[in-house]
């Protein structure tokens, strides 16, 4: 299902979106097929905030002090309420859809149930009952890169074809169970995900709330509101008069599939 849109934003625009009722995040593209985004982020003074409905996973690394944890996390279907430690450093690698871990499927990561790895060392953490070095923030390819090479990270190319409506040669029944495989979603699922984030995107960037629910294609406002109450945590005029009670989590460059 497609959506009317105005072009992408660029990339300099989008980092501009990054605002005040945001966590604050410094994020770039990726050289890998497999790899959405790249952000990091510091908490600073840390506290409570509301984390975003997500239709990819990713791959965390936290620093605290002088303890480093790698967590891999799966979609999230709704918003919830969160809490971030003060002065903690972040690393993030946004996953494209259709890449996905076999030992770690997108569905029993689903909604916060995340799966910490085991440390090796201050510098390196279990996997595959081999020790791996933490990624950095440069050298995240390469990290994605001998995943891909290990078969510990796979890409099923079905999942494109069907968010680009391309066609599919197979039965409805097999399409949905390799998607919800690969991406611990169901289509529609993902849909409603990408257009509420895509929605907020436009409010932030200054567009009004009757034109958002045209471009985007709610049926009306009302209809807006609940999709941006369950997904995004927030209603269109909270976001629109940046009066939020708690920051939102990374909103980064969204847009239709």
């Amino acid at each position: 299902m497609a959506m009317m849109i105005e072009p992408d934003l660029d990339f300099n625009s989008q980092l501009q979106l990054l605002d005040d009722i945001s966590l604050p995040c410094d994020e770039r593209y990726s050289d890998s097929p497999y790899v959405e985004r790249v952000w990091r982020s510091y908490s600073g003074g840390g506290g409570a905030f509301v984390s975003m409905a997500e239709s990819h996973w990713e791959i965390v690394i936290g620093k605290y002090q002088n303890t480093t944890t790698l967590t891999v996390r799966g979609p999230e279907t709704q918003a919830t309420p969160a809490f971030g430690p003060p002065n903690m450093e972040f690393l993030g690698i946004v996953f494209k859809h259709g890449a996905f871990m076999p030992k770690f499927p997108a569905s029993m990561l689903m909604d916060r149930q995340d799966v910490n790895l085991p440390s090796a060392s201050s510098k390196t953490f279990w996997l595959d009952s081999s020790a791996w070095e933490y990624p950095t923030f440069e050298n995240v390819d390469t990290f994605v890169d001998r995943l891909m090479r290990k078969e510990l990270l796979v890409f099923d190319p079905l999942i494109n074809m069907v968010l680009q409506e391309q066609p599919v040669d197979m039965s409805q029944r097999t399409l949905q169970r390799r998607f919800l495989r690969a991406t611990g979603l169901t289509y529609n699922t993902m849909f409603q995900i990408q257009r509420a984030r895509y929605a907020t995107t436009l409010l932030k960037h200054g567009l009004s709330i009757l034109d958002t629910v045209s471009q985007v294609g709610y049926a009306d406002q009302p209809h807006l509101t609940r999709m941006l109450k369950r997904y995004m945590g927030q209603t269109p005029a909270q976001i629109v008069s940046r009066t939020l009670e708690k920051p939102m989590s990374l909103l980064f460059k969204t847009a239709p599939f």
